[in-house]
């Protein structure tokens, strides 16, 4: 393992992530070995495997896509050694899937507590375009958040296994000012050029606050518009959805089971076995009946039989 984390990899960049998900960045980066391959038990007793960097598998016409860890624009090295997706990996995903003949609808499976604003939007607008080709069917299993649910509220509809969470979305930012004596003894200066002031805002100043807090509520007005169509409920709606108090500004929690249901942030709850017989019922290969002609044929040579 390095001493460096994936927070240093993330920068300093406004993030779309749960609270719960920050300890994730204080993870060092991966090694060789980071990851055992993702398996997932089909309905006819076949294993659907993702093997380290796999972005996605078919099996019986369905494209099923892994959505999880602390999401990136395009961090090779954690989708390679952690199996964690990446927004480019994404919008090239839902591509390469959507423009398939063999693949009849797509399935997004969902663990992840967000991650980055940067990139989010080319992510969103290729699962947004699967959709209006094919069938996008989303499980949440068990965490979309944030930026998670960014995505997953793009689906065609969302379920959400006993006990999944769904929710926390607004957008923050996590700064460090130096105010103390570096460890070297020294007072650390960071300094900017005339007409640069922006590039490194002070939280500790009315307008570095003023100014990343534009930042954010433009950020979050992207988000909410981006749940309000993909879910279509009306964006004024979507705050007080988000909050359990009377208070819009109380919003960015998160809810599972009936809850959500009733807030319209999923559409159903149900386990993953009973997802994937919906999803196989769907389209799984039929049976071939017979013809007219193959079944007047099977009578004439059971009456011959019995001559």
């Amino acid at each position: 393992m390095t001493e460096t984390t994936i927070a240093a990899l993330v920068g300093a960049a406004p993030l779309a992530i749960a609270e719960h998900g920050l300890p994730m960045l204080a993870m060092d980066l991966p090694g060789d070995e980071a990851v055992a391959p993702i398996e997932i038990s089909a309905l006819d007793g076949e294993a659907i495997q993702f093997e380290r960097g796999q972005r996605f598998a078919v099996h019986r016409g369905v494209a099923f896509v892994p959505v999880r860890g602390v999401l990136t624009p395009n961090s090779a090295m954690l989708e390679r050694y952690l199996g964690w997706a990446t927004y480019h990996g994404l919008a090239e995903t839902m591509a390469a899937v959507t423009a398939s003949d063999e693949v009849q609808a797509t399935v997004m499976l969902f663990d992840t507590p967000g991650g980055s604003v940067m990139g989010i939007q080319a992510a969103v607008q290729a699962v947004r375009a699967a959709v209006s080709v094919k069938p996008v069917h989303g499980l949440v299993h068990p965490l979309a958040a944030s930026a998670g649910y960014w995505l997953a509220s793009q689906c065609s509809d969302l379920s959400a296994t006993p006990g999944s969470w769904v929710g926390s979305v607004g957008t923050m930012a996590t700064m460090a000012q130096p105010m103390q004596p570096g460890s070297g003894g020294d007072q650390v200066f960071i300094q900017t050029s005339a007409h640069a002031g922006a590039k490194r805002p002070d939280p500790s100043t009315d307008e570095g606050k003023q100014l990343t807090q534009m930042r954010l509520d433009e950020m979050e007005g992207e988000f909410l518009a981006g749940v309000s169509e993909g879910r279509k409920i009306a964006v004024e709606d979507l705050p007080g959805r988000m909050s359990r108090t009377d208070n819009v500004e109380d919003g960015g929690d998160v809810f599972w089971g009936a809850d959500a249901i009733s807030r319209g942030l999923v559409d159903a709850e149900e386990t993953l076995p009973d997802f994937l017989a919906r999803i196989g019922g769907l389209y799984a290969p039929k049976p071939r009946g017979k013809t007219r002609a193959a079944m007047a044929l099977a009578e004439a040579a059971q009456a011959q039989a019995s001559l």
